[in-house]
C-alpha cells in the first residue's frame, strides 16, 4: 500500500532503555556512548531521543548537562533539533568538516569549468620560488623558539597596515587566523554578531566552535547600524565583518558607516575581528574599526589572493589580549609559522618590483571584472561589482541556474551558503583567471538567471 497513512513512522527511543547503555552520567560520557550506538545501528537514524528533562531525570542529573552532551553531538553532526520540536537522530551522520566548503569542492574533475572558487590568476603572482632566494637568511632559522611573527615581516607589514596594532601573529592564512581567534574567544552557545551575507567559511567555523550566529544585515555601505545595534541586544562575545571588498558583493565600508559603527559600539566590550580576504589587491581605502577601537579590533589579513596561495600566509594585527589568546590556541598544534615562508613574503611586500607587480594584477583583474560586468548588462543582467575576483549574478532560481550552467559545463557557486538570513538567489561568477569565449560564458550565465 502506498497511502500516506502507510508511512512509518520515526521510532521513539526510550529514556529507560536508554539510561541502562550508560556507564558515565557526564556529558562526555553520554555523548560518547549515544554517538557509539547510533553509529553500530543499535539507535537508528531518524530515532526521535528522549526530551532534555525526562533523560535527566532517569540518569539523576542537571538538564544542562543532557543539553551540554546534545550540544557535542550536534556538533559533531549526529543529532539535529531542539526544544519543542524534538531531538532526532540524523540519516546519515557525517564527518566533521566544513560543510560549505565541502560542497564547493565538489566539482573538481576534469572537463569542467571551475568557477566556483574566487581563485587568484597563477600567471599573476610574484615568483615565490624566487623571493625565498632573495629572502635574507635567518639566523634563527631550525631553532625551536616560537616566534609569532619574524622581525622583518612585522617591519614589512607595519608599512601598510592601517593603524599601529598592539600584536602581531603570523599565521598559516587568513582562515586559520579566524579559526584560532574564534576558538579562543567563543564558548559553545555563546553569540556572535556577523554581516550577513559573510564568507562561507566565515559561517562553517562560528558553526564549528558552536557560537549562535547573529546576522548583521549589510547595504553597499558595509553592515547597517540599525542592525548591529539590534544583535548586540543578546551581548555577542565578537562582531565580524568584512571592512575592505566583501566576498559577496565586492563593497568596502566607507568612512561614514565607520563611525557610524563605531558609535553604535561605543560601549560593549566585546572583539572585533576584521577579515581582510583580498588584501593588498584591494582597491578601495581602509575604513575599518582599528584604529577608532585599537585595543579590542584585530585585523586578519590574507595574502593568498595577492602573492601566492601556497604561501599559506595571513597576518593578524591588533588587540594584544586577543592574539595572545589565539597564540596559545595555537601552541596544541602548528605550534609557528615557517620562517622561510615568512621572509618570502617580507621581501616580496619590500620589493619595488614585486609591488608593481601586485599593482599591475590589481588592473588586470578590474579590467577583467568590468568586461564581464558590460557582457552581462548587454545581456539584462546587472552584475556590477567594484572590488575582487568574482561577480554575483542574480537569478530567479540558484537550483535551476546551476543546473543551467551545469548542463553547459560550467560548475558554479549558489550564494545561500554565504548567508544566515534568506537573500535574493545569485551564483558566482569567478573572474580571476582570464576565461576564454567571455561573450559564450555570458550567454550561458544569462541563460541560467532566467531559469526557473
Amino acid at each position: 500500500m502506498n497511502s500516506a497513512t502507510d508511512a512509518v513512522e520515526p521510532a521513539q527511543v526510550s529514556a529507560a532503555w536508554l539510561c541502562e547503555q550508560f556507564t558515565e552520567a557526564s556529558a562526555g560520557g553520554i555523548a560518547s556512548t549515544l554517538s557509539r550506538l547510533i553509529r553500530s545501528g543499535a539507535i537508528e537514524g531518524g530515532s526521535y531521543l528522549p526530551t532534555v528533562r525526562a533523560l535527566a531525570a532517569r540518569l539523576g542529573v542537571s538538564p544542562a548537562t543532557v543539553s551540554a552532551a546534545w550540544s557535542i553531538l550536534r556538533k559533531q553532526r549526529i543529532i539535529e533539533g531542539s526544544g519543542r520540536q524534538g531531538t532526532w537522530v540524523l540519516n546519515k551522520p557525517t564527518r566533521l568538516a566544513p560543510a560549505r566548503y565541502e560542497n564547493i569542492r565538489q566539482y573538481w574533475h576534469g572537463g569542467v569549468l571551475d568557477l566556483t572558487l574566487a581563485a587568484p590568476d597563477p600567471s599573476l603572482l610574484p615568483d615565490a620560488v624566487y623571493a625565498m632566494q632573495q629572502a635574507q637568511q635567518d639566523p634563527e632559522l631550525n631553532y625551536y623558539e616560537r616566534l609569532r611573527i619574524v622581525p622583518r615581516l612585522q617591519r614589512a607589514a607595519e608599512a601598510s597596515w592601517p593603524w599601529a596594532p598592539e600584536a602581531w601573529l603570523a599565521v598559516n592564512g587568513g582562515y586559520e587566523g579566524l579559526l584560532l581567534l574564534l576558538s579562543s574567544c567563543v564558548v559553545p552557545g555563546d553569540y556572535v554578531a556577523v554581516a550577513d551575507p559573510s564568507a562561507p567559511r566565515i559561517l562553517d567555523i562560528l558553526e564549528h566552535v558552536g557560537a549562535r550566529v547573529l546576522p548583521v544585515a549589510t547595504d553597499v555601505d558595509g553592515p547597517r547600524p540599525d542592525s548591529l545595534k539590534q544583535a548586540l541586544r543578546m551581548q555577542p562575545v565578537a562582531f565580524i565583518y568584512e571592512p575592505s571588498v566583501s566576498s559577496r558583493t565586492g563593497d568596502s565600508v566607507r568612512a561614514e558607516r565607520r563611525d557610524q559603527l563605531a558609535a553604535v559600539l561605543r560601549e560593549p566590550k566585546l572583539l572585533i575581528i576584521e577579515d581582510d580576504g583580498l588584501g593588498e589587491l584591494a582597491s578601495a581605502p581602509y575604513c575599518g574599526l582599528g584604529p577608532v577601537y585599537p585595543g579590542q579590533t584585530v585585523l586578519v589579513r590574507s595574502y593568498s589572493k595577492s602573492h601566492g596561495p601556497d604561501l599559506r600566509l595571513g597576518i593578524v594585527g591588533g588587540s594584544a589580549d586577543a592574539i595572545k589568546r589565539a597564540w596559545d590556541i595555537r601552541q596544541f598544534g602548528a605550534g609557528w609559522t615557517s620562517r622561510l615562508l615568512q621572509n618570502a613574503l617580507a621581501w616580496m611586500l619590500e620589493d619595488p618590483q614585486t609591488k608593481s607587480q601586485i599593482a599591475k594584477a590589481r588592473h588586470k583583474y578590474d579590467e577583467r571584472r568590468k568586461m564581464m560586468t558590460d557582457l552581462l548588462a548587454q545581456r539584462g543582467i546587472d552584475a556590477h561589482s567594484n572590488d575582487g575576483l568574482s561577480l554575483w549574478v542574480p537569478v530567479l532560481s540558484e537550483q535551476q541556474a546551476l543546473l543551467v550552467l551545469a548542463s553547459h559545463g560550467i560548475a558554479a557557486l549558489g550564494g545561500a551558503g554565504s548567508t544566515v538570513r534568506s537573500h535574493a538567489p545569485m551564483v558566482r561568477l569567478s573572474i580571476g583567471r582570464e576565461l576564454e569565449h567571455p561573450e559564450r560564458i555570458a550567454d550561458f550565465y544569462s541563460m541560467a538567471a532566467r531559469a526557473s
